[in-house]
């Protein structure tokens, strides 16, 4: 999934304070209205916040909808969350379709609480696997 790949480029990004790459692998429309420096200032409390989004190179995002494709645009809108804890990160992308490669066109991540999990009921055995993302530190 090609949102996986821009989130793993943000998190580059918030990382390093280099959102160059990000806005050149984005659509041309993102590029003429987002300057690196721009990107910088609208991602600035993830940064501040010190997000490490790299979990999500790991795991399958879940879908929150179904992908809106809106062929007279050449648009196609995604937006799901990566099943993070005990913070869980939601996204919403809107890629533009460029000769025929969809490209980044709007970008929202926002980390959020995760939900608890649901208590097993009583006399029920243990989970059979551990949580997809492991032991993995988050923020």
């Amino acid at each position: 999934m090609h949102g996986v790949v821009f989130v793993n480029c943000l998190n580059d990004a918030i990382q390093t304070g280099n959102f160059t790459v990000l806005r050149d692998k984005a659509a041309p429309g993102f590029r003429e209205v987002n300057s690196a420096a721009r990107l910088g200032q609208i991602f600035a409390d993830l940064a501040a916040r010190k997000m490490d989004l790299s979990v999500t190179s790991v795991l399958s995002p879940q879908l929150t909808e179904a992908p809106v494709l809106d062929q007279a645009k050449g648009m196609l809108n995604i937006k799901g969350y990566f099943p993070t804890t005990p913070v869980q990160i939601n996204f919403e992308m809107l890629f533009q379709s460029v000769a025929g490669r969809w490209r980044l066109f709007g970008i929202s991540v926002q980390p959020t609480n995760a939900a608890p999990a649901p208590s097993p009921a009583p006399g029920s055995p243990p989970p059979a696997s551990p949580s997809a993302n492991g032991d993995a530190p988050k923020p």
